[in-house]
């Protein structure tokens, strides 16, 4: 039997999602949680894999048992109580055999949080801007990469992608009291993709780089022509959609509803 999983985590304190030999991952924690509860060796497969230290509001996972799992209630309940308190799951569903959390996802949308000002509360989950960039830039910065598919200049370096283009349906910039946040929706995403654009929007918000250099950027193909990435602590996972496989909610953070 197949059973797809949405759950939240707290990435602080794990070394991305993907399991490693010497490193604490939440794919290796949710693989040890189930498999005490079903006494089976799980493999659980995640729709993406996140970085050291990036969080996920909500995220979609895969896994497959032998026997049918009857009450979903029953064992959520359960799961939850094995897991650590960073990580939660939510909702389940079966689904066929064949679909898959990671391939068949046709879209992703992450969130990356600024604090504008001092904040107790947030500063786990956001980056603090000591200057305040140019908010009518970083718009106009969200719209340009909204018009181009080739990313190769704003993923990691020598990572082993079969294709840099993503096709990005939204791209916006959003300013409330406390926050400003970077909003991005496509059907795909290269590794550090998001951070790396975010960290170059803000230099041109900041002045370090015009406007008009954006494009050239992408047209270059280099990841050494596009601005530093941004730290992981303020970037999360906030949705995943599929054909043909819905949960009842987009779980979202408490500090902030969109």
């Amino acid at each position: 039997m197949r059973y797809f999983l949405s759950l939240a985590y707290d990435g602080t304190n794990y070394h991305g999602w993907q399991i490693q030999p010497n490193a604490i991952t939440v794919q290796q924690v949710i693989n040890e949680s189930i498999g005490k509860i079903l006494r089976e060796d799980i493999n659980v497969v995640g729709c993406g894999r996140t970085d050291t230290g990036v969080h996920a509001s909500y995220y979609v996972l895969h896994f497959n048992v032998e026997s049918r799992i009857a009450d979903f209630g029953k064992f959520l309940y359960h799961l939850n109580a094995v897991l650590p308190a960073d990580i939660s799951v939510y909702e389940m569903l079966e689904v066929d055999e064949e679909k898959h959390a990671r391939f068949d996802a046709v879209a992703r949308e992450y969130h990356y949080f600024f604090t504008k000002k001092h904040h107790p509360f947030l500063n786990r989950f956001t980056r603090r801007l000591i200057q305040m960039p140019d908010v009518d830039l970083l718009k106009a910065s969200a719209n340009i990469i909204q018009q181009n598919t080739d990313f190769e200049s704003f993923c990691k370096a020598h990572a082993a992608n079969k294709t840099n283009i993503c096709h990005v349906t939204e791209s916006e910039w959003i300013e409330t009291e406390d926050l400003l946040v970077y909003r991005i929706k496509a059907d795909r995403f290269l590794r550090n993709m998001v951070r790396a654009l975010t960290g170059t929007m803000l230099e041109i918000g900041l002045g370090k780089r015009k406007i008009d250099e954006l494009q050239s950027i992408f047209d270059a193909k280099d990841r050494r022509k596009a601005g530093m990435s941004v730290e992981p602590e303020g970037l999360f996972l906030t949705g995943v959609w599929y054909e043909g496989v819905g949960f009842e909610k987009q779980w979202k953070l408490p500090f902030y509803i969109k």
